[in-house]
């Protein structure tokens, strides 16, 4: 049976575990050829394997998204590999929690570079053979806490700055075929979120409880939940929906 995305080509950044893994796995499901990048150079042999075992086609390369010539490299590969790049995903992300008067100058540059300055040096490299080619989908992860959350001020302000990088990018590009929108996650299983429980203290099963708790449809939300908004954006019959932000947080969000 045909995939969705079957001829497509998805580059996702940071894509070796959590939520990108989950989006590159959802793509290579549907027929997808995909590229990841990663600096986590152990996750990305690990995940490379995993692929390779289900039979996906998966092009990896170890790239620091903050670093434009290695993310630009890599594009070029992929493109050399598979012949396009129809589809963007900017999920690469890194939390330097802590309250503002302990929030050091190193936390906020590495959440800030990684995000933004990562998710301006990928959308800058394949928007060329978008262009070109006249389609494109680049879909960008923020997060829930782009409406502030406590712990978090650089994080909060690297998501809402995306929010506003996708609703440009979506005015910018839109004639060329080029649709841009962004996935808001609420709470997902994942190492990051396991990392927020270490922070705090607390087992992640305590974390997973108490955040369930104040979820309206009583579950915490998984790396497919995201991966299926992100297929939403990537399809082809999606190409009248574009700037948005969808919050896939089990509720709603204001």
């Amino acid at each position: 049976m045909a995939g969705k995305f079957d001829g497509k080509v998805a580059f996702v950044t940071g894509g070796s575990r959590g939520i990108g893994k989950g989006i590159v796995q959802r793509f290579a499901e549907e027929g997808a050829k995909v590229a990841i990048i990663d600096v986590d150079e152990e996750a990305l042999k690990e995940a490379e394997s995993d692929f390779a075992e289900k039979g996906f086609e998966v092009f990896t390369k170890v790239a620091n998204v903050v670093e434009a010539e290695q993310v630009e490299a890599a594009v070029n590969e992929a493109y050399e590999e598979f012949g396009s790049i129809d589809i963007l995903v900017n999920n690469a992300g890194v939390i330097r929690d802590n309250m503002l008067y302990k929030m050091t100058d190193s936390d906020w540059d590495t959440v800030m570079n990684v995000h933004l300055k990562g998710s301006f040096n990928a959308a800058r490299a394949v928007q060329r053979y978008m262009v070109e080619n006249k389609y494109g989908r680049i879909i960008n992860i923020s997060s829930t806490s782009a409406l502030g959350n406590r712990g978090q001020a650089n994080y909060a302000t690297a998501k809402a700055g995306l929010q506003g990088f996708t609703k440009t990018l979506s005015i910018e590009l839109g004639r060329y075929g080029v649709t841009v929108n962004a996935v808001a996650p609420g709470f997902i299983e994942t190492e990051m979120t396991k990392q927020t429980a270490a922070r705090i203290g607390i087992s992640f099963e305590d974390l997973v409880k108490a955040s369930v708790d104040r979820i309206p449809v009583g579950r915490s939300g998984k790396p497919e939940d995201i991966a299926n908004a992100v297929a939403f954006y990537a399809d082809e019959n999606s190409s009248f929906v574009s700037g948005q932000v969808l919050y896939v947080a089990g509720g709603p969000k204001d």
